[in-house]
């Protein structure tokens, strides 16, 4: 990704908030906005793929197959008789499997 807002963002505040060196904030400012630019500062949630267990390069079948196979092991009706929080534990892992199978395939349609 090409962006360039976080540098220049990060030089303006280097240099207003290291007000004795003014140089010496914009550079730390430039190092800091490169870092946001570049996602060095990107959560492990954001990998859609990591949910399914599975790398960027996995086929459209892997993927389908490992949809499958988690969201019949962790489908709330599966476990409908178990105690509440085994139960609430299956539906968020369920709404995390949906919510990355989603994303992949919108990721894919583009």
């Amino acid at each position: 990704m090409n962006r360039w807002y976080g540098k220049l963002l990060g030089v303006v505040a280097g240099i207003a908030l290291v007000r004795g060196s003014p140089l010496f904030g914009a550079i730390v400012g430039l190092l800091i906005g490169h870092a946001f630019d570049t996602d060095w500062f990107k959560l492990r949630g954001d990998n859609p793929y990591l949910a399914l267990g599975l790398t960027a390069d996995a086929s459209d079948g892997e993927v389908e197959q490992a949809y499958r196979r988690l969201i019949s092991q962790y489908h709330p009706d599966r476990v409908a008789n178990a105690a509440p929080e085994v139960r609430q534990q299956a539906e968020l892992k369920a709404r995390e499997i949906n919510r990355a199978y989603d994303r992949i395939k919108a990721l894919r349609r583009r």
